[in-house]
């Protein structure tokens, strides 16, 4: 039976296991020890770590639900771990954490945001800071990428003769992303300006910033929102408007649109781009799948044809 006393020793040994399959695990160690640090002090009142695990997820009424179902997620794998090798363990059941609901709708920019937006770039300050965000741009828009996947590649990660991308340590599962030959140029164009004005040519990040350090995600997202507002799709000031992640809902839906205008079996090809964004499943697609007006139009002709084909035959 699994002890307060030896949890701490555990946590370590899950937390060296995710990490040797490539999970960074920075955020869930944060939590894993403040459950830890709770579990010690509180387990007079009760033995059971199932039991200690529902009450340090309900400590605080006033935290979002989705805040919740994160630390769940967490206990989650590693009472799965826990019980490999202790099969009395209980891991906590998903009803521990209420369910979350949101009512928030990505913003599906378009062709013409996308081009605002890299007008935007070509017009900041320094020829490297300029050249960086158009190049990153470029990749979250035509290949998808989660936006810190973007911000992280290193220059290895960036394969040009077979023209993709190598995606480690994300989520963690690792995957090429091929693109197309007209990104393939862009990036070509990117990292020559890369060369004649980075001060750090020693490092390894495929994007920097203006100091020549490798870029932070955080700063690049902040740049991204300043790009937003410029473009007037984003309000001036408040957390409303579109979001540098909407550029990947973007990418999902112009990629169904064109399925559509191909004339392909859009149904046949969604396991395709589950695969290519990165998810486990097409549930994870999902998300991004947002039925944008031209999108509903496209499905409902392609369905009035089917009818009618049927009709004639009929």
């Amino acid at each position: 039976m699994t002890t307060t006393r030896a949890l701490a020793t555990q946590i370590e040994a899950f937390l060296r296991f995710k990490r040797s399959i490539g999970c960074k695990y920075v955020r869930a160690e944060f939590w894993l020890k403040a459950f830890c640090r709770f579990a010690q002090r509180d387990s007079g009142r009760t033995a059971r770590l199932e039991d200690l695990a529902r009450t340090w997820l309900a400590r605080d009424g006033r935290r979002k639900a989705v805040s919740v179902a994160y630390e769940l997620c967490v206990l989650r794998q590693f009472f799965l771990y826990l019980k490999r090798s202790d099969p009395a363990v209980v891991v906590p059941d998903s009803s521990f954490a209420r369910r979350s609901t949101s009512e928030f709708l990505p913003h599906i920019l378009d062709a013409k945001d996308i081009k605002s937006l890299l007008r935007g770039a070509e017009r900041l300050r320094f020829p490297i800071t300029r050249a960086v965000y158009r190049a990153l741009l470029l990749v979250l828009y035509c290949a998808g990428l989660r936006f810190g996947e973007a911000v992280r590649l290193r220059l290895a990660d960036l394969d040009r003769r077979r023209g993709a991308l190598w995606i480690a340590e994300s989520k963690g599962r690792a995957r090429w992303v091929p693109f197309h030959a007209s990104l393939a140029q862009e990036l070509v164009h990117y990292l020559a300006v890369r060369r004649l004005h980075s001060t750090a040519a020693s490092s390894d990040a495929l994007f920097l910033s203006s100091g020549g350090q490798p870029l932070r995600v955080k700063t690049a997202s902040q740049v991204v929102r300043i790009l937003l507002r410029r473009a007037h799709l984003k309000p001036s000031s408040g957390r409303v408007g579109p979001r540098p992640y909407d550029i990947r809902h973007a990418f999902a839906v112009h990629r169904l649109v064109r399925w559509y205008h191909a004339g392909v079996d859009v149904h046949t090809r969604l396991p395709w781009l589950s695969a290519y964004m990165g998810h486990d499943d097409i549930l994870g697609t999902e998300v991004y799948l947002t039925a944008t007006p031209q999108l509903l139009h496209l499905a409902a002709r392609r369905l009035r044809g089917r009818l009618m084909a049927r009709r004639r035959w009929a």
